[in-house]
C-alpha cells in the first residue's frame, strides 16, 4: 500500500492509499479520481514528505476513527450539509430537471428534491425563473 497527498485544481488537499504506484497511475489515466472535499474531477499529487522505515517494524496502532469520519472541519462542514439535503429532500436522480420543473407548474405535489441535470438543463431552469443551485458534493452513485 502507498499513501499519496492529492490536491484538486481548486486546491483542496487529502490524502488517499492505493495498491502500489501502478494503481494510482491507472485510476488517475481513467479518470476515476475525485477531490475529497468538492468532487470535482481534476486531481493530481501534491508535495509531501517521503516516509523512510526505520528497519524495525512498528505495530500497527489502531485506528482512532473509522475511514469515512471527516478529518477537517470543511469535510465536517460538508457532510453535515450532504446528511441535511439527504434528510430534508427526495433523491430524483437523473429526473431532475423534469421533476423541478413539474413541481414548479403545479404538476407534481410541492417538495424539495434534489439529482443530477445537465448544463444545459440546469440554465433553462433558471432561465424559466425555477430556482435551483448545484450541491457541492457528488452524487450518491458516484461515491463509494
Amino acid at each position: 500500500m502507498i499513501k499519496y497527498s492529492l490536491q484538486c485544481r481548486d486546491g483542496h488537499r487529502f490524502e488517499s492509499w492505493f495498491a502500489d504506484a501502478d494503481a494510482y497511475d491507472a485510476l488517475a489515466r481513467a479518470g476515476h479520481l475525485s477531490c475529497a472535499l468538492c468532487g470535482i474531477a481534476e486531481v493530481e499529487k501534491s508535495v509531501m514528505a517521503p516516509r523512510i522505515g526505520s528497519g524495525t517494524p512498528e505495530p500497527a496502532a489502531p485506528s482512532a476513527r473509522p475511514l469515512s469520519t471527516a478529518s477537517t472541519p470543511q469535510e465536517k462542514a460538508l457532510a453535515e450539509l450532504r446528511a441535511k439535503v439527504e434528510r430534508e429532500s427526495e433523491y430524483v436522480g437523473g429526473e431532475f430537471a423534469r421533476v423541478a420543473r413539474a413541481i414548479h407548474e403545479g404538476d407534481e405535489p410541492h417538495r424539495s428534491v434534489h439529482g443530477e441535470a445537465r448544463l444545459k438543463d440546469a440554465k433553462a431552469l433558471l432561465e424559466d425563473g425555477i430556482p435551483v443551485m448545484p450541491l457541492p458534493f457528488a452524487a450518491p452513485r458516484k461515491t463509494n
